[in-house]
């Protein structure tokens, strides 16, 4: 009998602590929501075969795809402050990647094929011809591989920063597959997400990666970050994905076969930008590329102008 008390007192403890970390979860969701920074007046949604993915489409001429890095907390605002200035000469489509800001967030694992499929996908439905496109960071490799894959959707391309061959080529280990797995527990792995994605975390990255003077940092930013981060059904899967290294692939051997024109845009003060932009002009000569002083991960944020001047020399 006290052996069985003792099954049910845990089995109730268990349960409360379940139920507890739940509404904190819930809570922490709702507040990061709260404000709808990220609500827009005239949504367009691409019904894709693994959920809807939410873009924007802006401005008058040849097209144009911007593609916001492939983090937890990005969306297509990562473009905001370059919209204005791009509208005017382009059509501009912005994506937000499934998994990412407005777009549905299923829960599955996400990877780099699954975002070539993606991509390739949205230019043939929503944009319907071969399109120019710009692409931060860790989406670089995607674009490539989507290039690789139909070559006859991409025109001429830009990446902004885009990751090293070292860092694309990682795959999951068996403490990434173990840590995937526990982020993938609903209750325990949204908590866990939660804290990984506080506040305080996307503050720190934008003072101490995303730009080079902490002064051009501002609340907006921040906000509509941390908003993207929390909105949707499943946000962890997509960190879980990204973090375990399920979304990379090594991309060397497939740049070397792209025959169209490439532009590595950097920031001058992001940490080992010169040799990455090294080993990608070792890969593929024909690359082009510069550097905004100033700057580290986020150029077309932090100083839009100078970013829209290089844009403006290379797609026209």
């Amino acid at each position: 009998m006290k052996a069985k008390n003792k099954i049910i007192t845990a089995l109730l403890l268990s349960a409360g602590v379940t139920s507890g970390l739940a509404l904190i979860n819930k809570y922490i969701k709702m507040s990061a929501i709260a404000k709808k920074l990220l609500a827009n007046p005239d949504p367009h949604c691409y019904k894709w075969r693994f959920g809807d993915v939410f873009y924007t489409k802006s401005g008058h001429g040849k097209p144009l795809l911007l593609i916001h890095d492939l983090d937890y907390a990005s969306s297509g605002c990562e473009w905001d402050n370059l919209l204005p200035l791009l509208e005017k000469q382009y059509t501009v489509y912005t994506i937000d990647l499934l998994g990412c800001g407005r777009s549905e967030k299923p829960n599955l694992t996400y990877t780099n094929f699954l975002y070539v499929q993606l991509l390739n996908d949205f230019i043939k439905s929503e944009i319907g011809h071969r399109t120019n496109v710009i692409a931060t960071g860790n989406s670089s490799s995607l674009v490539t591989m989507a290039c690789v894959y139909n070559q006859d959707l991409f025109d001429k391309i830009m990446f902004i920063n885009p990751e090293s061959f070292s860092s694309c080529s990682q795959i999951p280990g068996k403490a990434a597959k173990l840590y995937h797995f526990i982020l993938e527990l609903p209750v325990l792995g949204t908590l866990l997400y939660h804290i990984a994605s506080a506040k305080n975390i996307i503050e720190e990255t934008f003072y101490e990666t995303y730009f080079y003077d902490s002064h051009n940092v501002k609340p907006s930013f921040i906000n509509k970050y941390f908003e993207s981060a929390h909105l949707g059904d499943c946000p962890r899967a997509i960190y879980s994905s990204i973090v375990c290294n399920y979304t990379k692939c090594n991309i060397c051997h497939s740049l070397e076969k792209i025959d169209n024109s490439i532009y590595i845009l950097g920031g001058a003060a992001k940490k080992e930008i010169d040799p990455i932009l090294r080993e990608y002009i070792e890969c593929n000569p024909a690359i082009e590329y510069s550097t905004i002083s100033g700057t580290k991960y986020l150029p077309q944020l932090e100083k839009p102008e100078k970013t829209i001047e290089v844009i403006k020399m290379f797609f026209d």
